[in-house]
């Protein structure tokens, strides 16, 4: 029998750090690593700051920056039982911040499987799949740069874990280890954009994507008399002939020969006496700053005495900075419901209202122009009034309630049948159209779409597998193939004739006759052999789905970062999938049942007898669904809530069931005839035995549908219960039809 080869623990050095193993000294890279002898720990400031079990629970000069010993320890002592990711050996202390994800790594092995840590609030990492990534936003007429603009070596421009740019200019791209060592040397106070000096929005952006920034002054400005030649003032005269009896350094604090210095560059002087200066000049300028100005120099405004520099640290930002510990704090609770994931961004929503005048053959163009509104505002809650032709008269059969939710309904469906979508219904691929392009219609659409998730709209449901893998990466990493391109089109039918070529020549022969789309791919090549036919195809499948349509996806992907749905859809694209990709969900027993909440009554006997309706109840949706009565799910659902399917978020508010009793008191006949008049009341029948019977004939269920509220009538039978409800859904159907 084979021994089974024990895992070998990570030796540590004594100059190694205890958390993550490595002797690695670089603090702009992997912090400040501090060593405290008497309790023997060696650790790294960013794997303190990083790790997922240790907080800073004392004082900023108590253990290392705040962190306890005693927790250090624990924290060593827990790492210690988890294996990293990478190197597989034990010891890792930082992990991916997603719930359902699992990798663990030490923080210096993260950079190399690309993890990203955020050093800001809670300190969160988050492994490759999970990541934050940075969106393409420039102009078609508008070149992509080719160097780092902090070290100036070249640079490819694609954005990734190690290419960064600024979200200001867009101009400015840079290496990741680049910008660390400038936001390290720079600081709080000096880290700025190097191109476009934008400093709020680029610090806010740098910390998103896991620079680290730390809260001092720049190091320049730290260093003992870093501007000690400041203070020294020129006294030395530069005139052709010098009068001066002691001298060009001769400056007396008067007179003739007092060192007037050149009031534009301040490095040349001369005495009054050797230019010919009157006695009491005091503006002068050197003849290498005349030549400069043709001769304007004094013309030139004199700096103003007790003028601010606006470049002094203490001209500092109004931006409250969010970096200054990693301090415990309660956790958030994480979900795998997209309804709850939106519904959370649905809190931005404020209740202030705008106002959308929608026409039936006009809904998208509607849409567009709401949001190129100067003043558009996407957490206002939308207003929506259908008119004619002439947005005169509001259309008949749309209710003030129901009119937002059903042009948004009718929005996405006019999205999908628009020139920006390609291919079968339900599974659409972007497509590249040049008069959308020059009027921006992706961002717009993008907007359109997020805007509708998160304002209780339907779910898209029309992309397919392979423009959400475009556009969020999932699955991860995946390739390309055939089978992703649009069926049908000219370019899908090209390159899976090429795919399909049996032999050399068959391949040659559609090379041929494709030659015009292998030159605009950048892919006419020669080909030698079969075996290239693969890497051929790859090459063109690329260049379809992705290099084309680089532009395009990068403003829908801007677009549908409204209301922060693209972040959010981007930390959890398993969980979204089925919202963007999948067909309509069927309505079922189940579902609609979950929809709503159950208010029972206090009372005990009205209880007694509410509690056999909820199971007539359910037993009737079962058969609803199955068909085993005239009216569908849907027809219940629309009855009872106001909306025709299921919608990406959860219903606001909540549906939910009470019960309608009937009268029970002999002396309150009156009431209830009065009561029957508006199908609220119940007709009771006494026997001669002095026992009370229902007739169930006269009771109907109710609704509200502002507030989403159903009462169920309470019977006797089931059989009472179905037709009650089957003749009022059906008279409801009948007026009100879809």
């Amino acid at each position: 029998m084979k021994k089974r080869r024990r895992r070998m623990p990570r030796v540590v050095g004594e100059d190694c750090c205890d958390l993550c193993g490595f002797s690695d000294d670089d603090p702009s890279l992997y912090g400040e690593k501090v060593t405290l002898k008497e309790h023997n720990i060696c650790v790294h400031y960013f794997c303190l700051l990083t790790s997922c079990g240790v907080y800073q629970r004392g004082a900023e000069d108590e253990g290392v920056f705040g962190f306890l010993v005693d927790d250090i320890k624990q924290e060593i002592r827990r790492s210690a039982r988890l294996t990293c990711s990478s190197c597989k050996t034990k010891g890792a202390c930082v992990g991916c911040n997603v719930r359902n994800c699992r990798k663990m790594v030490h923080f210096p092995c993260g950079r190399k499987l690309k993890f990203i840590s955020q050093f800001t609030g809670l300190f969160p990492s988050f492994c490759s799949d999970h990541s934050p990534s940075q969106s393409l936003c420039v102009s078609p007429d508008l070149s992509l740069p080719q160097s780092c603009s902090v070290c100036l070596d070249p640079i490819e421009p694609v954005l990734c874990f190690s290419v960064l740019k600024c979200p200001s200019c867009q101009a400015s791209w840079f290496h990741r280890d680049c910008v660390q060592r400038q936001a390290h040397s720079a600081g709080l106070f000096f880290f700025r954009c190097t191109l476009c000096n934008n400093k709020e929005d680029f610090q806010e952006e740098m910390l998103r994507m896991g620079i680290f920034i730390p809260e001092r002054d720049a190091s320049w400005e730290m260093e003992e008399n870093a501007y000690s030649e400041l203070l020294e003032v020129y006294s030395c005269c530069d005139a052709l002939t010098c009068l001066c009896d002691e001298g060009r350094t001769r400056s007396a604090k008067t007179g003739w020969f007092q060192v007037i210095r050149c009031r534009l560059c301040g490095s040349k002087g001369t005495h009054r006496k050797c230019s010919g200066l009157k006695l009491d000049t005091t503006d002068w300028a050197c003849s290498d700053c005349t030549l400069a100005t043709d001769g304007k120099a004094s013309l030139v405004a004199s700096p103003q005495v007790g003028q601010r520099s606006l470049l002094s640290k203490r001209h500092l930002s109004s931006v409250h900075s969010h970096i200054s510990s990693k301090r415990p704090s309660s956790p958030v609770a994480l979900t795998s419901s997209p309804e709850e994931l939106l519904q959370a961004l649905a809190l931005q929503l404020r209740p202030v209202s705008v106002r959308v005048e929608v026409s039936r053959d006009q809904v998208l163009a509607a849409g567009v122009e709401l949001v190129r509104r100067a003043d558009f505002d996407p957490t206002r809650t939308l207003s929506v009034r259908f008119t004619d032709s002439k947005r005169t008269t509001r259309l008949r059969g749309v209710q003030e309630g129901d009119a937002t939710r059903k042009w948004m309904k009718l929005l996405v469906q006019h999205i999908q049948d628009s020139v920006l979508f390609e291919g079968p219904d339900g599974s659409k691929n972007l497509a590249l159209d040049s008069r959308a392009l020059r009027e921006d219609l992706y961002f717009d659409v993008g907007c359109l779409l997020a805007l509708s998730l998160v304002h209780g709209g339907p779910p898209t449901r029309f992309f397919s597998h392979t423009l959400y893998q475009c556009l969020f990466n999932y699955p991860p990493n995946q390739p390309l193939t055939v089978a992703h391109m649009t069926p049908d089109k000219l370019l899908t039918h090209q390159v899976s004739r090429m795919a399909e070529a049996q032999t050399l020549d068959e391949l040659k022969e559609v090379m041929a006759e494709s030659g015009e789309y292998l030159e605009l791919a950048g892919c006419n090549r020669p080909i030698s052999s079969l075996e290239e036919r693969d890497a051929l195809v790859e090459d063109l499948v690329n260049f379809t789905l992705i290099t084309r349509m680089q532009l395009p996806l990068q403003r829908f992907r801007e677009g549908l970062q409204t209301l922060g749905v693209f972040d959010q859809v981007q930390l959890y694209p398993s969980v979204f999938c089925g919202v963007f990709c999948s067909a309509s969900v069927r309505l079922s027993a189940q579902n609609v049942g979950q929809l709503f909440a159950v208010n029972f009554s206090q009372l005990e006997d009205r209880l007694n007898k509410e509690t056999p309706v909820i199971s007539f109840w359910r037993h009737f949706l079962l058969e609803c669904e199955v068909g085993r009565s005239s009216i569908s799910l849907q027809d219940l659902l629309r009855f009872a809530t106001g909306v025709e399917e299921l919608p990406a978020t959860s219903l606001h508010p909540q549906p939910c069931i009470s019960f309608l009793h009937p009268i029970s008191s002999s002396a309150q006949r009156a009431e209830e005839e009065e009561d029957a008049g508006r199908g609220g009341g119940g007709e009771r029948e006494t026997i001669r035995s002095g026992m009370e019977v229902w007739n169930d004939e006269g009771l109907f269920p109710q609704r509200e549908p502002s507030s989403k509220h159903l009462l169920l009538p309470v019977t006797s039978t089931y059989q009472a219960f179905k037709g009650c409800m089957e003749q009022a859904i059906s008279h409801h159907v009948h007026l009100h039809p879809a």
